[in-house]
Order: structure tokens, then sequence, then C-alpha cells
């Protein structure tokens, strides 16, 4: 295959790059192994601040220090919730440090559903973000008996506020130091005692169909797991990645801290979950992890800037999109690419596609990994158009993040890849279900034996609830969740997912949900994109006063009709969409119908907007 998206660069590390069999061990052989190169890195006031892997060791060693002064035993769990940020990561390894279990809460939960996830866990200290999140865990404070201490990382808007139960990072950190004076070797000693089969993190699902249950993880399945990765593309600590996805997810926990403790790579911290674009632009990541919706909004976002750009230059773009994607159909294909074709890529990316490249932010990027959720194919052969290698992995909790990988240089489309190599994958004879085994899969559920036992085959093989097909060089495709399948009234199997991402592809549309299970037809619900969409409007000057009467506006429901009219032509007339209908609602991460890596909640939707839905198959 051409060099064409450097694949010299894109190799598996056979080698351990670092000795240590639990976390702790790893994070602190890094530290002794890399001591005064930059780790972390995050944007503070407008400027970026670095913490070298010597002050990230000082700073966990503190914290440790200071959890142990409370009385933080082996054993016992303590929970951060808080957005991505360097001191989650802090708190994180100084937990395991302690040979405790790290939790992760996501900042969108409620105090309700934070209390839970406390008490489920055991949790003993608290790590909270700032005052908004302290004030959930005030909340449910009485009722969570095993809580000790809350730990406040951000205490902006808490000079005056005073409470025996709450202590800010930074007097936790001193009491960490007056603690290690008084008692040298401690942490040592527990780093020590952590054993490879000790339980290390939980990580609670997003808890669509029930309430959310606690994946056990062991240290030894995260070590293999983290070298494993390795086996698929090597990462250097050379390498730059960005941290914005919710670190109690499976995929940022995994692919992005643990991964960079291993490799030393470096690590950047967004500021908000609302510069994510900002901050990839002036990062420029040499390695880019991220979920559809990210890739979604990128593209959306080339898209808006074209259409402000002049004639020439969206006359260069089309030129030089359509000589890339020329380029990425003989790649995909394994065919030549003639010498002609990769003049006129070079030209391309001169004139037009690094210009987009960079302003996406991934012109440094060596590869790029969509996860967590179904991606258009179309999208993955739009970035591979612009020369940017755009991989799809498929994994879950349980699995610990990636458990299929599409090779870097013989991706296809639509296809997740085959087996990653340091796990197992099959497909059941019968249900076409996809089944995982490997160290790499988790202990079970915390406090659910029953539900462990459902999750596993008799032969020991981890049942994914994932329906797919397997082609003959091995490469998966996820067809949809067993649960999701619609059978429609005339007895047709629809797997909602394709259709789902055709339309997600679209740059009017963020994201969609199709109904028709026992129906006479399918319908869909849409969540529009509200900045390509408000444009469009303003463009037409269509009037709108806010999100809700843009959503009603006639002009924008025919030009959603137009995309789903788009979509269908490709399916057949049973697996058409023939009705449906927006979400008047602009929805965030802290609304309920949303899970935190952005995805509409199916079941919850179906039933909200059940009157809604009924609706469609009345008129």
């Amino acid at each position: 295959m051409p060099n064409l998206w450097k694949l010299d660069s894109l190799k598996p590390c056979t080698e351990i790059v670092l000795a240590g069999e639990t976390m702790p061990a790893l994070f602190w052989n890094g530290v002794a192994q890399r001591g005064p190169q930059v780790f972390l890195r995050q944007k503070e006031l407008g400027l970026w601040r670095q913490w070298s892997w010597a002050q990230t060791g000082e700073a966990v060693r503190e914290i440790a220090h200071g959890l142990m002064s409370l009385g933080f035993a082996p054993g016992e769990c303590a929970s951060i919730l808080a957005n991505t940020r360097v001191e989650w990561m802090l708190a994180d390894l100084a937990i395991l440090s302690c040979g405790g279990v790290s939790n992760g809460i996501y900042p969108t939960d409620s105090a309700a559903q934070a209390h839970y996830l406390c008490e489920d866990s055991r949790t003993s200290v608290l790590f909270v973000e700032d005052e908004e999140q302290l004030d959930k865990a005030l909340e449910v404070r009485e009722m969570l008996p095993r809580l000790r201490k809350i730990v406040v990382m951000d205490m902006k808007g808490l000079r005056d506020f005073a409470d025996a139960g709450v202590i800010d990072l930074m007097a936790l950190r001193e009491l960490g130091r007056v603690h290690a004076q008084a008692h040298p070797g401690a942490l040592e000693a527990r780093v020590a005692a952590v054993q490879p089969q000790d339980l290390a993190i939980l990580v609670y699902t997003s808890g669509t169909t029930g309430r959310p249950k606690g994946a056990m993880h062991s240290h030894a399945g995260l070590v293999y797991t983290v070298r494993g990765y390795n086996l698929i593309v090597a990462q250097y600590e050379s390498d730059e990645r960005i941290a914005f996805l919710p670190l109690c997810h499976i995929a940022e926990r995994i692919g992005g801290a643990f991964f960079a403790v291993y490799t030393g790579s470096k690590l950047n911290f967004v500021e908000r979950p609302e510069t994510v674009p900002e901050n990839v632009r002036e990062i420029a990541p040499t390695v880019f992890t991220a979920v559809p919706r990210v890739w979604e909004k990128l593209y959306s976002g080339v898209t808006i800037a074209l259409k402000d750009s002049s004639k020439l230059q969206q006359a260069a773009y089309a030129w030089g999109i359509a000589v890339g994607t020329r380029v990425a159909d003989r790649m995909l294909a394994g065919q030549p690419v003639s010498a002609w074709l990769k003049l006129q890529f070079t030209l391309a990316r001169w004139i037009a596609l690094d210009n987009v490249r960079k302003l996406i932010g991934v012109h440094r990027a060596r590869f790029c990994v969509t996860g967590a959720a179904p991606i258009s194919p179309e999208l993955i052969r739009w970035y591979l158009a612009l020369g940017v290698p755009l991989g799809e992995v498929w994994g879950m909790t349980e699995t610990c993040g990636a458990s299929t990988s599409s090779p870097i240089g013989r991706i296809k489309p639509g296809m997740v890849g085959p087996a990653c190599p340091f796990n197992e994958v099959r497909l059941d004879p019968v249900t076409s279900e996809i089944q995982v085994k490997g160290p790499n899969v988790f202990m079970g559920y915390l406090n659910l034996p029953e539900k462990t036992a459902e999750t596993f085959t008799s032969d020991g093989w981890l049942r994914t609830g994932d329906v797919g097909q397997v082609d003959a060089d091995g490469y998966y495709r996820i067809t949809d969740r067993m649960k999701d399948i619609i059978i429609t009234a005339g007895g047709k199997n629809v797997t909602p997912s394709e259709i789902e991402n055709d339309l997600k592809f679209s740059p009017f549309i963020t994201d969609a949900v199709v109904i028709g299970d026992k129906r006479p037809y399918l319908t869909v619900i849409v969540m529009i994109d509200q900045e390509n969409v408000e444009k469009f409007a303003q463009d037409r000057d269509i009037p709108f006063s806010n999100y809700t009467s843009l959503t009603r506006a006639q002009p924008v429901q025919e030009l959603i009709w137009s995309e789903i009219e788009r979509v269908n032509r490709k399916f057949a007339r049973v697996e058409q969409v023939k009705k449906f209908f927006l979400l008047e609602t602009q929805l965030s991460a802290e609304d309920e119908e949303l899970t935190p890596t952005m995805k509409l909640k199916r079941k919850f939707v179906e039933k909200k907007y059940a009157d809604r839905i009924e609706a469609l198959y009345r008129d």
C-alpha cells in the first residue's frame, strides 16, 4: 500500500516499555524513568501549565499521604465527581497508590444519582470539582454514613465556607506533606502491597435500561489492556494526546489516561467541554481518539466554514476532496495509486486539504480513532480523503475498552476490524451475538452476582449484547444492539443503527432514533445540529426567535425531510422512514435524554415522547 498515510509510523510495539504489574507500580516506575519529561498539560486562565512526571509524582504522593492521614484504608473506595481535568487524574492515581478502589461519577449526574453510586460503591472519601458538585454531595451526605470526607478541587466561591466534613485539595496535600514526614516509606509500602488480582477501579454503566451497574476491573486487567493497546499501534513519549472525554468513561480512562501512563505520551487537558474544538487546534494532537459525535461536529464545522468562504475556495476544496476521495477509494480497495494521482493529491493537500486539516486540528495526527458508538462509513471516507487515517474500534465497559480494531493500513469503513491481538472474539452461531474472552474482560458487577452470571456463557465468554457479522478477513461489523433490532408489523427485521448513522452524516442532524418495532412502518425522532440549522435559516431570512421556533419553521422541516429522503434512497421500501418529528428542546449532557457521551437514550426517548410517536401512526 502506498505510504500516503505515513504507515511506517503506525507499527505495534511488542516490547514492554514500562515495568509493573499494577497501575500504581506502572505509574511510579514511570516517574522514576521519565522524571523531568513533561507528562500533563492543562490550560488555565489562557495559559498552558505543564506538569513533569516528577511534579505529577509529587502531587500524587501528597494526595495519597493526605488520604492516609484521613484513615483511608486499602480496599476502601474513593469516588471522583468532576469534569476531565488534571486533578481528576492526580486523585485517581493517589487512590490507587493507597491500595484503594477508584470510582468516577459523571459531573452531569444529579445529586440522587451521585448518592446511589456512592452508596453502592461504599465510598468513604469523595473528591468533587467545585461549588456546584459540592452542593450535590452536601445534599445527600446525611444518607451516606460511610462518607467521612469531601475533598474540593476548586474552592472558587467557597472562601468563607467552613464544614468539618469538607476539606479543599490544597489543604489535603498539606496534610499529606506532614503525614509523609511522620511516616516515611508508608506510601511505598502501600504500593508494594497492591496485588494484580486486587480490584482497582469501578466503571458504572450508563444505566439506560435500569440502574447503573458497577463494572469491576482488576489491576491485572488494566495493565494487560494498556500493554495490549500498544500491540495495535504503538504510542511514544513524543506523542501528544488530548483528554476531554469523561474520565469516568472506559474510553478516556483506559485509552487516554492509563495508556498515557504506560507509554509516556503527553496528556493535554482541555479547558472546558465547550472549548474542545479550539483546544484541539491549539494542541494539534499526534494521536486523537474521540466519539462519533465529535467527528461529526468537526465535519459540520468545515461545512459551515465552506459556506462562508469564497467561490474560489469552495472550488479548490471541491476539487481537492474529489482527488482525496479517489486516492482513498483505491487505498481501501488495496489498489495501487498512480504517480499522477499521487501528484494530484500532493497538490490538493497544498491548495485546500491541509487547510481543512489545520481548521480541525488534525494536521499533525499520525492516526485517529473513533469508538463508543456507531459512525457513518461515509464520514470515515471523508477523513480518509483528507489524508487523515481514521480507524474504528469496538468494545465496551466490560471489555476494558477496545476488543476489535481496524488496522490503520487496512481500514474497511463500516467494519470495526478484527479482534485485537490481546483477546478473542466470536459470533454466537444462533443469535449472531458478539462474544469476547480474554484477561481484559471485567471481574463482574459489584454487588450483583446474578447479573454477572447472566453476562457470561457456560463456557466463559462475555455476552456483549451486540449483534454482528464477520467477513472472510476476520473483520467484524456491528449491526445493532440485540435489544434495539426492530421487527416491523410485517415481520421485517430492521437494524436502526444503519439508518441512524446515515442520517447523522448530514451536517444538519446531530442524532436520530428510528422507531418501528411492531409498527406498520418506520418513523424517526431527529435532533438537529443547532449551529448549522441556524445558519441555514439566517442565510434564507427564515424567521425564528428561539430553538423551539427554529425546529417548527416549515423550511427547516422541509430541510430535514430532504435529508431523510436522501437516506431513504439507500434502503429497501420496507426500511424507509415515512414520518418524523424534531426534538424541540436543545439538549445538553445534563438532560436525561442523553448519555454522558452525548448519545440519545433510545428507550428513554421512546418512553418520554410516546404521545408524539403515537401521533405519527395515527395520521
